[in-house]
């Protein structure tokens, strides 16, 4: 489901506006493959105009794969989701793989040193988180319900021989090694172990073993997982003698070339206890107007229509925002869902002088908090002293003449004197303090 504001309120996205609507593909155009070039969701792909006709025509399986490397998917595996989802919608069969196995070797892309391997129970606990969050995305319903898929099933029943044997012998290492994932490592000072040297090969299995089971002749995953799809796609040919495809979505940079939602230490997790529905809220409303438009072709189901009104009012009214809100509340309702998706809106709102604080969800109200400068304070701690202790002033005295000069409130109320004191009124025991109009800490109250 999705987060769908009313046609006729574009400018402005508010808690009144939300209402449910499915989640669609844009019915303008008659091939999903058309759809998935306009979104620029094609970076490279096997061959164009035969997946055009593979996707055009009767219903296919195909597969799109997780590695459980964390407790967590991020943004970055949000694209795979949404694009397995827009496919399904056009009536094929996903197949959600979780990597039970895979995960327990390590890719070498992406790093220029050996992944850590993870323990076999921590790795087993993460696929079954990652299992649940694919879940959401993918419909388990009709006649191309999906299916969620462990390549842990047919790796490990298969001994070292047998894998040499059966699958190892139709790799040749002078092909592997022109992988720009292992050609990478190998001129790395790190260079790259036998194990995940190895990882393109067991990935490779994985398709075959899916096109054995349930005919799968589509796998999607990131561009930079290109070696891995093309092996898969190579072993199938010269095994079973099909030919099958593979495409690979870009990876989304920020127009100043900046990598998409990495900061340190600051990813953008799917598991609400890892990132706060307000945080992730905050981080699509804080998107630049450059990226915005290609922001929600890629991470919304809205129409070619809608995005290109949006187009308008970021040339016309960048001020307004709208484009920004639209987002954050789209996949702020598609990765938390509708009542989350509000929540965070209202607060957001509430918290900015738009709205009643008092009324206000009282776990996203701290969460919010949470993502201000806060500090922990009894009931009856001065504001003067909560204004030091959050931050917001640097020394008592500055706390004192913010004080007399009207500037401070606390829980939308001005406060008066400098003798006021906190009292954690808000939901959840909280308050919120402000200096001026637009400088905000949150005070957790004992």
């Amino acid at each position: 489901m999705s987060v769908m504001p009313r046609a006729d309120n574009l400018k402005r996205v508010s808690i009144e506006a939300l209402t449910l609507a499915p989640v669609a593909n844009d019915p303008t155009f008659e091939n999903v493959w058309d759809e998935l070039v306009w979104r620029g969701l094609i970076h490279v792909s096997t061959d164009p105009e035969a997946l055009r006709a593979l996707l055009g025509g009767d219903s296919i399986s195909y597969y799109v794969g997780f590695d459980p490397t964390a407790p967590s998917l991020h943004l970055g595996n949000l694209v795979q989701l949404l694009t397995a989802r827009r496919l399904q919608l056009a009536g094929h069969r996903p197949l959600g793989l979780v990597g039970g196995s895979t995960g327990l070797v390590g890719d070498p892309g992406g790093r220029d040193a050996e992944r850590i391997l993870n323990p076999k129970e921590l790795v087993a606990d993460w696929v079954s988180k990652l299992r649940a969050q694919v879940e959401r995305f993918l419909s388990f319903e009709g006649e191309n319900a999906a299916l969620i898929v462990n390549n842990l099933d047919w790796t490990a029943p298969m001994s070292a021989l047998d894998f040499l044997r059966e699958i190892g012998k139709h790799f040749r290492v002078g092909t592997m090694i022109k992988k720009d994932a292992v050609s990478a490592r190998l001129n790395s000072e790190a260079g790259v172990s036998y194990t995940e040297f190895s990882y393109q090969i067991l990935q490779a299995m994985d398709y075959l073993e899916l096109f054995r089971q349930y005919g799968a002749k589509l796998q999607t995953g990131g561009s930079d997982q290109w070696g891995n799809l093309t092996s898969g796609v190579d072993l199938i040919h010269k095994v079973e003698g099909a030919s099958v495809h593979a495409f690979g979505t870009p990876l989304v940079t920020n127009s100043d070339g900046t990598k998409f939602g990495k900061s340190a230490g600051n990813a953008i997790w799917l598991d609400p206890e890892m990132c706060s529905p307000y945080r992730m809220y905050q981080f699509w409303l804080s998107t630049s107007d450059a990226d915005v438009i290609d922001r929600l072709k890629v991470f919304t189901f809205l129409t070619r229509a809608e995005i290109a009104e949006y187009e308008r009012l970021v040339a016309e009214e960048p001020f307004r925002r709208a484009a920004q809100k639209r987002l954050a509340a789209e996949v702020t309702g598609t990765v938390h869902g509708a009542d989350a998706a509000s929540a965070v809106i209202a607060a957001s709102e509430a918290l900015f002088g738009q709205g009643d604080l008092t009324t206000l969800d009282a776990g996203t109200l701290r969460s919010a908090l949470d993502e201000l400068p806060h500090a922990e304070v009894t009931v009856g701690t001065p504001v003067v002293n909560a204004l030091v202790e959050t931050g917001l002033v640097a020394s008592l005295s500055e706390a004192r003449r913010a004080v007399a000069q009207g500037g401070v409130s606390i829980d939308g109320e001005r406060v008066a004197d400098d003798q006021a004191v906190v009292t954690g009124s808000l939901p959840g025991g909280v308050s919120v303090l402000r200096r001026g109009k637009k400088t905000l800490a949150g005070l957790f109250v004992a």
